[in-house]
């Protein structure tokens, strides 16, 4: 079973919003957090969004600080995390991934290295 998967992605058009999903199976335990990086065309993945699994801190890029909301829903060894992305801009256009770190809860795990799990990822497109 793929311990990360997410869904929800899609063709918008710009000022829409989306609701992405991440359903964690079996690795959400302890400390933990689930996070959204995004990756467009011919640029490096970059960190978006990060919440703790305990307490629910969240931490989000300045480019998206604002307009995204994440969220978590846990049920003992398996959560979902849920990315809102309100005023969507072509600019937001990326695959997304989810991704899971068992990090400290005071740790701000916002590079790609911090994350040991990682989704497929999915597309989401926003044209002008």
């Amino acid at each position: 079973q793929v311990p990360l998967v997410e869904s929800g992605g899609g063709l918008v058009q710009a000022g829409d919003s989306l609701k992405l999903s991440c359903a964690a199976s079996k690795i959400t335990f302890g400390d933990f957090k689930m996070g959204w990086f995004r990756q467009a065309p011919g640029k490096e993945r970059e960190f978006v969004a990060g919440i703790s699994g305990r307490l629910k801190t969240t931490y989000y890029a300045d480019s998206v600080e604002g307009r995204f909301t994440i969220s978590i829903a846990r049920q003992n060894v398996d959560s979902t995390s849920y990315l809102q992305m309100n005023g969507l801009k072509p600019e937001d256009t990326a695959v997304y991934y989810c991704a899971v770190t068992h990090r400290p809860d005071w740790y701000s795990a916002r590079g790609r290295g911090d994350y040991s799990y990682w989704g497929e990822g999915t597309q989401v497109t926003v044209s002008s």
